[in-house]
């Protein structure tokens, strides 16, 4: 299969040039030019397969023969080698929890996937490989995890100073090793904004090899894809109308659904769920995307005022903006909202979501309540582990909440990051300093 970019002024590329290269020539992002729509009798089998063996059935099918079977089945193995559970409130609310891999993030499906996938490929490339990613929290710990230490990899993870959480922080800056953490005096879009134009950059490029572990790396994309499939498996009925309710930001993980979706899953509804950052939903309703700095908000990894995969679901919809709503609703909430649907989940069912997941449940319910559905298979998408927001978590249930082991380990340790600014010459001459 080959992959186009959504500016369509350069030429297709093989999956492994479009992972290796992260952003296609134009700056624009890499699709596949088809998407191979799955036999009935995977969906009529489903509930006979393992986790690794649905994601084996969708990797294939994209990658095709770029990596032969063996091989392909041991990346998935070593890369998602842990579950994510769907766990039930009620009869229709259903919470997919991703929070169960090594950095208690959903961008560990995304981001070990594609450091295994790289390190296969660059076993056959001499060069070293220099990965740039901007986060704001999860990505860059769930980044720094899946690449530490790989042969001929290099990691520079860029996050917005003072603005991700204190555990984030923590994960992301005490690796050491390959890793290392630039805090950038600016916000996430600042972050993006320096990667973007590095890649775009040929004195740089030229110089320093490149890619991106961010979303806008498809190998990042596509296993955000496998835990859709894997979520209708777990389905005790599944005949209901299905929605899912996806936490955005930069909007891969939605784009990973919508994915799923064209190649069959059968998804009746998805919802980008938001906080005040709202360009999306004000695109829906108005057909004007305008980005805007983002605002800082308690579930930050959604702080996102240009998100970059927006462009990818326009290509999906072929720029149709009454396609695009046929398929997506979108809505926009406070931290105080947030805030009360953590205290009325926990109190109603006794379970702990964290702000990005209860920004989920509120945009299910004002959904579901706005369309008057009575029976459905709601999902709410789980990203991370409530404790890696214990302060927000803590101030609203006005209780203590315990940290895994793992996440209170990272915050004995120390903390190292190399503080640069906002402006793109800056980040420029210090990689090229690193050479």
């Amino acid at each position: 299969m080959n992959f186009y970019s959504t500016n369509k002024k350069s030429k297709k590329v093989s999956f492994k040039e479009a992972v290796i290269k992260g952003i296609a020539d134009d700056g624009g992002l890499f699709m596949p030019d088809a998407f191979p729509l799955l036999p009935k009798g995977f969906f009529s089998d489903i509930n006979d397969l393992s986790f690794s063996e649905i994601n084996y059935k969708i990797a294939s099918s994209i990658i095709e023969d770029e990596i032969p079977s063996h091989p392909l089945k041991l990346i998935i193995e070593r890369a998602i080698n842990f579950d994510a559970p769907l766990v039930q409130l009620n009869e229709n609310q259903h919470v997919l929890e991703l929070f169960h891999g090594p950095t208690l993030a959903f961008k560990d499906f995304g981001a070990r996937f594609m450091a295994e996938i790289l390190s296969y490929f660059s076993k056959e490339n001499k060069q070293e490989i220099n990965i740039l990613v901007a986060t704001s929290g999860d990505t860059g710990s769930a980044v720094s995890n899946g690449f530490f230490n790989m042969e001929g990899i290099k990691v520079y993870l860029l996050y917005p100073s003072k603005k991700v959480s204190h555990i984030q922080e923590m994960q992301l800056t005490t690796l050491d090793g390959n890793i290392t953490a630039l805090e950038v005096e600016g916000t996430f879009d600042d972050c993006q904004k320096l990667v973007k134009k590095a890649f775009l950059d040929s004195e740089l490029t030229k110089n320093v090899f490149l890619s991106s572990a961010n979303s806008i790396n498809i190998a990042r994309l596509l296993p955000q894809s496998f835990y859709y499939f894997y979520a209708f498996k777990q389905l005790k009925d599944k005949n209901k109308p299905l929605i899912f309710s996806v936490p955005s930001g930069n909007f891969g993980n939605l784009t990973g659904g919508l994915f799923a979706k064209r190649m069959g899953l059968p998804v009746d509804k998805f919802i980008a769920a938001v906080n005040v950052n709202d360009v999306f939903p004000i695109y829906l309703d108005t057909g004007k995307f305008i980005p805007k700095p983002s605002i800082q908000t308690i579930s930050n990894a959604m702080d996102v005022g240009n998100p970059s995969n927006f462009y990818r679901i326009l290509d999906l919809y072929d720029h149709n903006w009454n396609k695009l709503n046929n398929v997506i609703s979108s809505f926009s909430f406070s931290d105080r909202l947030t805030k009360e649907a953590i205290n009325k989940i926990y109190n109603k069912y006794n379970y702990l979501i964290d702000p990005h997941g209860a920004v989920g449940y509120l945009a299910l319910d004002e959904f579901i309540n706005k369309n008057r559905i009575q029976s459905f298979n709601g999902i709410i998408l789980e990203t991370a582990h409530p404790a890696k927001f214990a302060d927000t978590m803590e101030e609203v249930l006005k209780e203590k909440i315990k940290l895994p082991e793992r996440l209170e380990n990272c915050l004995h340790k120390e903390k190292k990051s190399i503080k640069i600014s906002n402006e793109y010459p800056d980040f420029k001459n210090y990689l090229l300093n690193q050479q």
